[in-house]
């Protein structure tokens, strides 16, 4: 067996998002962030300029543009050295950043809020990433329920995929993700993160994104006898834990914030899984 993966570093350009919401608002606080994240070994940007955290408002796409087009154009300006995904659920703000250079569209509606999204994945040959979410992020996180949250996301995302590659989307160029804290509650998250090796008989890459969420603060906090989930500094431990236990049961693209140390303790859990260890070449330093 031998284990690969990549992680995804979050650059969210929007004052409102959970965990950093307007810390990288301008185009150059976002793209220097983002160079940071490629040195402390980022494989895919993923560019947002819309909050998709419980309760956020949707933004106009002329809003979302005026966010996301200078950081992609910046980035191409530095030559940034990863991928870039566009987290969007529009296809006017995905067709601009795929001209600009986007090679991923990271839409977490799975192709249902813009009837030409799929069309245009299809035409542009991008990956893209196909995720679950109960409702909308207004609504999501209003008492979901489910009778089995494993079975019923694994249904959804056959049906998403089956969809896509109808609509000409090459299935090889999908990912698909269980939308970990998109209208669930602590249970269900455990749950899908227990259960992931049964999406993986989906056959596509599967996206996970645990990164600082307010489940781990509850877990945290229950762990240590308190009240209120503790605070985002200290979710990361279980950040890495999820990604790690994640990494074991199938997951391959790791959408995260604290790029380093998650990338750290994957490489650890994977010369350990792994039934040899494959020393990989050295990355190359940034410009």
């Amino acid at each position: 067996m031998t284990l690969s993966y990549r992680l995804m570093g979050v650059v969210n350009v929007t004052p409102d998002s959970f965990s950093d919401g307007g810390q990288f608002a301008s185009a150059g606080a976002a793209i220097s962030h983002a160079r940071g994240l490629v040195a402390e070994g980022a494989d895919i940007l993923d560019i947002g300029g819309e909050s998709t955290r419980p309760g956020a408002e949707r933004v106009s796409v002329d809003e979302e543009l005026r966010r996301v087009l200078p950081v992609l154009e910046g980035f191409a300006a530095a030559r940034v050295r990863a991928q870039v995904s566009i987290d969007t659920s529009k296809a006017p703000v995905a067709r601009a950043a795929i001209e600009a250079g986007a090679g991923v569209v990271n839409d977490v509606s799975a192709l249902r809020a813009d009837p030409a999204m799929v069309g245009l994945v299809a035409e542009s040959g991008v990956e893209c990433c196909l995720m679950h979410m109960l409702g909308e992020p207004r609504t999501m996180q209003r008492d979901p329920r489910y009778e089995d949250v494993v079975d019923e996301v694994k249904a959804f995302l056959q049906e998403r995929l089956s969809f896509a590659v109808r609509e000409g989307v090459r299935e090889e160029r999908i990912m698909l993700d269980p939308g970990i804290g998109f209208g669930k509650t602590v249970a269900h998250n455990l749950a899908l993160l227990r259960r992931l090796r049964e999406l993986t008989s989906l056959g596509r890459p599967l996206v996970v994104g645990t990164s600082r969420k307010s489940f781990l603060g509850r877990v945290l906090a229950d762990a240590a006898g308190e009240a209120e989930p503790v605070a985002l500094a200290r979710r990361l431990p279980g950040t890495i834990a999820t990604n790690v236990l994640a990494l074991e049961r199938g997951a391959s693209v790791f959408r995260v914030h604290d790029v380093a140390p998650v990338r750290a303790a994957l490489a650890t859990a994977a010369a350990t899984l792994n039934e040899r260890w494959i020393p990989s070449t050295a990355r190359s330093p940034t410009s």
